[in-house]
């Protein structure tokens, strides 16, 4: 009987063809075509293991090479002919090469199987390409620190519950969302060192039987280790898991930074200016002027998360080893990446080019949100603060029945709360006083802010390679932050 699936990988003990429609749900070529590249390096990198252990000779050794060369190109130029039975990247690049050179081209796989070829690419890909959603998060904050600075005069009400809660210095609630992404940036190392093992020489889950050098081949990738169990290599996908967390977190934190900014532009606030450039309109009222990036960068971060939770799941019930239900890891591997990078793209450029109106922001200040300060005024007398805080609500509730700002009860109306206050409380009816006596490590006052500014800038500095052994990546990501 003739073998109809004679020109697959895997199609040798198969007498019919597989269902069109499984072979359409069944091929990821369209997915992981974007792997190319670090598909033809493990190649590569595995054709001069089998040279060194005699499976190969020098000259099919160089015909793969040049080969895979010439692969790429056509990947590269967009000239490369997707054929029927191109089940995967790796299915691809093997049929063309054949193609290219014939014989030498089948002997390539073997002792490989897709299962550790595949999740190498992946770490490769990702190795790669994180650099790029690192520097994007190194960029906003950069963005988020220079307006710190140029803005450290600005004074707005800080929040609770979304009610009006204490005075606050602008930099200082930026500099909060700084904050956050510099976590951000602290945990993606531990991304990197779960990229750095290499799977590669695990088979399709026994191992490989040829004696290959693992470790040299790991060092010819660029790997600093080598998986320790065959089994748990080829189905390891907590790298993938912990990407994608991460990348959801990311996403909350400019999702929140983004509705912040959402409601401080609404009219009922006024605090900025979102920029034209980052604003759309309405298709029926002339007079709107809608945030549009920040709710795109709201939504996306939420379905961030969407990718991360359906992956785990897909996780969750797999019996040990490969199984094909992983075969959605790149799908969200890449959307997630690249939805990601473009919100961080988004997000920059929104922070950098909003205007802040100060007035607006200061006009927001009321004098109930010192009710605090009046608490710490009486602590200050000897008052003991839980004595404090009920004699300063005292203080809000007879303004409130009043009808007057707090600042305007005279001192025999405040006496009669408390024989503690004296004429120096007028002392208290100053935000920019209130702000300066937060002057602690992570306060709000004036100089504790130009030192998170200051640590941030130098946590910055340390964050670009320096120019004697910048790698490739390296030098990507100092040039494009020198950009800023």
């Amino acid at each position: 009987m003739e073998n109809l699936e004679g020109h697959k990988l895997w199609g040798g003990r198969f007498s019919s063809a597989t269902d069109h429609k499984l072979e359409k749900l069944n091929c990821s070529l369209h997915t992981d075509k974007r792997m190319f590249a670090e598909d033809i390096q493990g190649s590569q990198a595995y054709a001069q293991c089998l040279k060194e252990i005699n499976l190969l000779t020098e000259n099919e050794k160089e015909e793969i090479c040049v080969g895979l060369d010439r692969v790429k190109i056509e990947w590269q130029k967009g000239s490369f002919d997707i054929k029927n039975g191109d089940e995967d990247i790796h299915t691809a690049n093997e049929r063309r090469l054949k193609e290219l050179i014939g014989e030498p081209a089948t002997k390539l796989h073997v002792g490989r199987s897709r299962n550790d070829q595949v999740v190498t690419d992946m770490k490769l890909w990702l190795k790669s390409n994180l650099i790029s959603l690192k520097n994007g998060v190194l960029r906003l904050i950069k963005a988020l620190t220079v307006r710190s600075n140029k803005e450290i005069d600005v004074l707005m009400p800080g929040y609770t519950h979304l009610q009006r809660a204490q005075p606050v210095r602008w930099s200082h609630y930026l500099l909060s969302h700084a904050w956050s992404l510099k976590n951000d940036c602290d945990k993606l190392e531990n991304n990197f060192k779960l990229l750095d093992v290499m799977p590669l020489g695990s088979g399709a889950l026994a191992g490989n039987p040829f004696q290959i050098n693992r470790n040299q081949l790991a060092s010819n990738l660029g790997f600093s280790k080598v998986t320790e169990n065959s089994m748990q290599a080829v189905s390891d996908r907590d790298f993938i898991a912990d990407f994608l967390f991460w990348a959801s977190m990311v996403g909350i934190h400019l999702s929140r930074l983004a509705e912040d900014l959402i409601i401080f532009s609404s009219k009922e606030f006024e605090f900025v200016i979102i920029d034209e450039c980052y604003s759309t309109g309405s298709s029926l009222m002339p007079q709107k002027r809608n945030a549009d990036s920040l709710e795109l960068i709201r939504g996306i971060g939420g379905s961030l998360f969407g990718q991360c939770c359906s992956f785990m799941m897909v996780l969750k019930s797999l019996p040990s080893t490969y199984n094909k239900d992983l075969q959605s890891d790149k799908e969200a591997m890449f959307t997630t990446f690249d939805k990601l990078l473009s919100i961080l793209e988004i997000t920059t450029g929104t922070v950098k080019t909003l205007k802040v109106n100060p007035d607006k922001c200061k006009s927001a200040l009321s004098y109930e949100m010192l009710a605090t300060d009046v608490a710490y005024y009486l602590v200050r007398k000897g008052v003991p603060f839980r004595s404090a805080h009920r004699l300063a609500g005292q203080v809000v509730a007879i303004a409130e029945q009043q009808s007057v700002n707090v600042c305007d009860l005279t001192l025999e109306e405040l006496k009669t709360i408390s024989s503690h206050f004296e004429i120096d409380i007028g002392k208290v009816w100053n935000y920019e006083n209130s702000i300066e006596q937060y002057q602690v490590i992570g306060g709000t006052a004036k100089n504790s802010v130009l030192n998170q500014i200051r640590s941030l800038e130098q946590w910055l500095k340390n964050q670009i390679p320096e120019r004697d052994d910048l790698s490739e990546a390296g030098r990507r990501v100092r040039n494009t932050f020198n950009k800023i």
